[in-house]
């Protein structure tokens, strides 16, 4: 029995010290994240990496050696550090940012509604029952399409990432008239952008969806996002509304470089929108944890709510956003 206990203690100490060493590691590797695409890839998965760092450092302190105890958990507090360093100023703006007071002018949704779309007519009733003015829609294709088809027919303005007669990946559908239309699909990246210009009585303004590609293998998002943005110096950005599936996190370099270049107010605070349910068929989510839709708006548009929606049979949670243009 002490031999058992002795090989059990042996392990919670080895497995203490594995996952602070790999936070840790992977904490620093995250800092140079700034200068290196590849390096920033980590920086995605930062909450999985604080809560290894701290569950390291707790199994340390109660099943280690005094001699390894100190070691183990100034590691664990310092890969603690790293992650948590790059998640707080997000986390922050979350939680001191003032919401508009006054009435909603305008409702907008964000849904990447998935091609392997297990419940698309629940997601249809629920998305009807929002009833947003603009709506976004990513991977709309393959089991999804029994929510398209009824959408396109239900919302009098529609364009896809081609236009109307060559549908793609992004969507946007409209309860506005859109006076001018268009996009662009790269089949080999992919990439899609799907962007109009809706009439308004405080004046006409755009709005984009896109859909960019996993930040694996690193490089190709980049240069989407910077594709996307040299695009969005091309119309007024005043109004605009930028919206899609960015599959980056707010504690990447990444997206903190996009931010800036866009010009725009990101109005999607530390809201987690992935993963949903099963997203693979072997695995099955409990809560989304890694916020990847994003919704950008220009400064004539004061946010006077977030929230995220239910699960509807995407891997992606629905984000609806409502607006006040003053």
């Amino acid at each position: 029995m002490q031999l058992i206990l002795h090989l059990a203690r042996l392990f919670c100490r080895g497995t203490a010290l594995a996952l602070v060493l790999l936070a840790l590691a992977l904490g620093l590797a995250g800092l140079g994240g700034a200068f290196s695409d590849r390096l920033d890839v980590a920086n995605h998965f930062a909450p999985i990496w604080l809560v290894t760092g701290l569950a390291g450092a707790l199994v340390g302190a109660i099943v280690s050696r005094r001699s390894e105890r100190w070691a183990i958990v100034v590691m664990g507090v310092v890969a603690i550090l790293a992650h948590g360093g790059l998640m707080a100023p997000e986390l922050i703006a979350a939680q001191t940012r003032k919401l508009d007071k006054g009435p909603a002018t305008l409702k907008v949704m964000q849904f990447n509604v998935w091609a392997s779309n297990d419940d698309p007519t629940e997601a249809l009733e629920w998305v009807l029952a929002e009833d947003p003015d603009v709506l976004f829609v990513e991977e709309g294709g393959g089991s999804a399409w029994p929510l398209i088809g009824p959408l396109r027919r239900l919302y009098p303005f529609v364009v896809s990432c081609v236009g109307n007669t060559r549908p793609c990946d992004s969507w946007i559908f409209s309860k506005k008239k859109m006076v001018a239309r268009g996009g662009l699909y790269d089949r080999e990246r992919p990439f899609s952008v799907a962007w109009a210009t809706l009439a308004d009585p405080s004046g006409p303004f755009t709005v984009v969806a896109t859909h960019y590609v996993w930040p694996i293998p690193a490089g190709a998002q980049q240069a989407q996002s910077r594709r996307l943005a040299q695009m969005l110096n091309g119309f007024d950005k005043k109004a605009m509304i930028v919206a899609g599936d960015f599959n980056s996190t707010p504690w990447s370099w990444s997206l903190r470089r996009q931010d800036k270049l866009f010009g725009l107010e990101r109005r999607t605070l530390a809201l987690p929108s992935w993963p949903s349910g099963s997203f693979t068929r072997l695995l099955k989510a409990p809560f989304p944890f890694m916020p990847i839709d994003h919704l950008y708006a220009g400064k004539q548009w004061k946010t006077v709510s977030v929230k995220r929606g239910p699960h509807l049979g995407s891997d992606h949670r629905p984000v609806v956003v409502t607006l006040r243009r003053g």
